[in-house]
C-alpha cells in the first residue's frame, strides 16, 4: 500500500490495472488471457450474483447446471451461432496424457487417445442446452421453461484485460423457451429491464436501453437487446444483453411441441447474460486516482473501523467501543469491519481502504473516547465530519444512502454531458475526438454505412434506443433520409 496510482488524465488504461492489482481484485494468471479473481474482487462478484440471483428467481426462473463441453456437432446445428464463435473456440482433441520417452519427467499428448468426436469448450451455451430441451418438451404443458446458469465460459481472445475481456470469465446466462412469439419477445424485455434496474439501482451505473443492429446482434439471434453504459474515459460499455432468438435454435435442434389445439410447432427462444465485465464497469465508473470506489449497495465491506491509540490500555478501552460500534451497526445489517491488527499503523489502514474503496471509515481514538465521538470519513467525496457515537448508527445508515444516490447522479450528470447531437460527418470526427461520449446521430439503416463510418472512426452503433424521439433527418455519413438518430460511441 502506499504507492501513488497513475492518474486517469496521464493514461487511463494503466490507471485502470493498477487500480484491479493494488485494490487486490484480480491478477493475470500463469494461462495467457486468463485471470485469478482474488478473494476481495470475489466479493464483489458474489454481491452481484446474489441480487441478480435474487431478480432471476422473482421473475420466475430456476437455476440448473450444464456441462462445460459441447460435442462438435453440437456446437455447428445453428450456423450463425457456429459461425460466429468459431474463431474463440477452445477445442478438446485428446482424453489422456502420457510419459515422454524422450525427455524423462516430461508429458506428451497420447496419440492414442484421440476423442471419436471433438469437443468445444462452451464459449456459450445455446447448442448444448436446446439439445437437451428436445427431451424436456413435448406439449404446451412443459412451456415456458426458465432456466438460468451460473458458469464459466472460454473464448480464445487475443487482446485481454483484467475483467473487461479474459480468455475465461465467469457470468450467468439465461436459456427460455415458450409457447409463443409474443411471450418470447416480453422474456427478452423483461430480463434487459431486470438488467438496467440491477445497473441502476446496485451499481450505481446510469444505462441506456436498446437495440444493436443487425451487424452487432448476437450471433443466431433475430433481435437483440441491450444496455449501454457511460465510462468516464468517454468509452462505451456493454453491461448486459438479451437475445431474443426467434425459432432458429428450436429449428436447429428439431424443438417441437404439440399445442392445446392439437398441431404441432417449434418453440421460441430466448438467451441473456452479464459477465464479470461488470467488475470493470464498476471501476471505470465510480474510481477516482486514489483508488476503487464502490457504491454501497455492493461494497463488500461497507463500513470499517479503524482505532488509533498508544499501548494496550488505549487500544483495549477502544476495541470495546468499536465492538459495540460493530454490533450495532450489523444490527441494521450494515456489513462491517473492526480493523483491529496491531502489525499495520492507521495511516496504512486509511490508505487501504481508500484504495480499495470501502464508502465509510469510521476513526476512533483517545480523544474521541474522552469525547464520545467518532470522525467519519466518506470514501467518493474524500470529507469528514465528527460524529457523536450516540448518532453513528443514524449517520452512517443515511450517509450510505445518500452515496449510493450521489454516485448515481455523479455519473447520470457525466453521462448526460457526453451525450452530443450531430448533424454531419465533420462534426461527428471532431465530437469524437475531443469529447468522447455518446453521439448522437441520424443513420441510414444500412451496414454499409455503419461499417464505413466504424472503419473511418473506430466508432460503432451502440444502440438503437428502445424510445426514440422520431424525427426525420439525414444519415451524417450518406446524407440519405433516416427517421431516428442512434447513438455511437469508441467502446470496450
Amino acid at each position: 500500500m502506499g504507492s501513488k496510482l497513475t492518474s486517469r488524465k496521464t493514461d487511463y488504461s494503466k490507471w485502470y490495472n493498477e487500480i484491479v492489482v493494488n485494490a487486490d481484485l484480480a491478477e493475470n494468471s500463469a494461462v495467457r488471457g486468463c485471470m485469478i479473481i482474488k478473494p476481495y474482487g470475489y466479493a464483489i462478484w458474489e454481491k452481484m450474483q446474489a441480487e441478480l440471483d435474487k431478480m432471476f428467481k422473482a421473475t420466475g426462473h430456476e437455476n440448473a447446471y450444464f456441462p462445460l463441453f459441447v460435442p462438435k456437432s453440437l456446437f455447428e446445428a445453428e450456423e450463425k451461432n457456429a459461425e460466429g464463435f468459431a474463431k474463440e473456440c477452445a477445442v478438446v482433441t485428446h482424453y489422456r496424457l502420457k510419459n515422454d520417452e524422450d525427455r524423462p519427467g516430461k508429458l506428451k499428448v497420447d496419440p492414442n487417445a484421440k476423442l471419436e468426436e471433438e469437443l468445444v469448450v462452451r464459449p456459450t451455451s445455446e447448442a448444448v442446452i436446446w439439445n437437451t430441451y428436445k427431451t424436456w418438451i413435448q406439449s404446451y404443458r412443459d412451456l415456458p421453461i426458465l432456466i438460468n446458469q451460473w458458469a464459466n465460459v472460454v473464448r480464445w481472445e487475443m487482446r485481454t484485460r483484467l475483467f473487461l475481456r479474459t480468455a475465461e470469465f465467469l457470468w450467468q446466462e439465461g436459456h427460455t423457451a415458450h409457447a409463443t412469439k409474443a411471450e418470447a419477445l416480453e422474456e427478452t424485455r423483461l430480463m434487459n429491464q431486470v438488467y438496467a434496474d440491477f445497473v441502476e439501482n446496485y451499481m450505481a451505473i446510469p444505462v441506456i436501453q436498446g437495440t444493436k443492429t443487425a451487424s452487432e446482434r448476437f450471433a443466431g439471434a433475430e433481435e437483440t437487446y441491450c444496455i449501454e453504459a457511460l465510462m468516464q474515459d468517454g468509452k462505451a460499455l456493454q453491461a448486459g444483453t438479451s437475445h431474443f432468438l426467434g425459432q432458429n435454435f428450436a429449428k436447429a435442434f428439431d424443438v417441437k411441441f404439440a399445442t392445446s389445439e392439437g398441431g404441432l410447432e417449434h418453440v421460441w427462444a430466448t438467451s441473456w447474460g452479464v459477465s464479470t465485465r461488470l467488475i470493470g464497469a464498476l471501476i471505470m465508473t465510480h474510481s477516482d486516482d486514489n483508488g476503487l470506489v464502490l457504491p454501497p449497495n455492493l461494497a463488500p465491506i461497507q463500513v470499517v473501523l479503524i482505532p488509533i491509540y498508544k499501548g494496550e490500555e488505549q487500544q483495549n478501552e477502544i476495541a470495546e467501543v468499536a465492538s459495540q460500534m460493530k454490533q450495532a451497526l450489523e444490527s441494521q445489517n450494515i456489513r462491517v469491519k473492526f480493523d483491529n491488527r496491531d502489525k499495520f499503523k492507521p495511516g496504512y489502514k486509511f490508505n487501504e481502504y481508500e484504495l480499495k474503496g470501502v464508502p465509510l471509515r469510521i476513526a476512533i481514538g483517545p480523544k474521541d473516547l474522552e469525547n464520545k465521538t467518532v470522525e467519519i470519513a466518506r470514501r467518493d467525496t474524500l470529507t469528514k465530519t465528527i460524529v457523536s457515537q450516540e448518532e453513528v448508527v443514524a449517520f452512517v445508515s443515511s450517509q450510505l444512502e445518500s452515496m449510493q444516490e450521489d454516485l448515481f447522479q455523479k455519473a447520470l450528470d457525466f453521462r448526460e454531458d457526453h451525450i452530443t447531437e450531430v448533424d454531419n460527418f465533420d462534426q461527428f470526427k471532431t465530437v469524437l475526438a475531443d469529447k468522447g461520449g455518446f453521439i448522437s446521430a441520424h443513420w441510414d439503416g444500412t451496414t454499409e454505412t455503419e461499417e464505413a463510418i466504424k472503419k473511418a472512426t473506430k466508432a460503432t452503433i451502440r444502440c438503437i434506443p428502445l424510445e426514440p424521439a422520431q424525427e426525420t433527418g439525414a444519415c451524417v455519413f450518406s446524407g440519405k433520409p433516416s427517421n431516428q438518430r442512434v447513438f455511437f460511441a469508441k467502446a470496450y
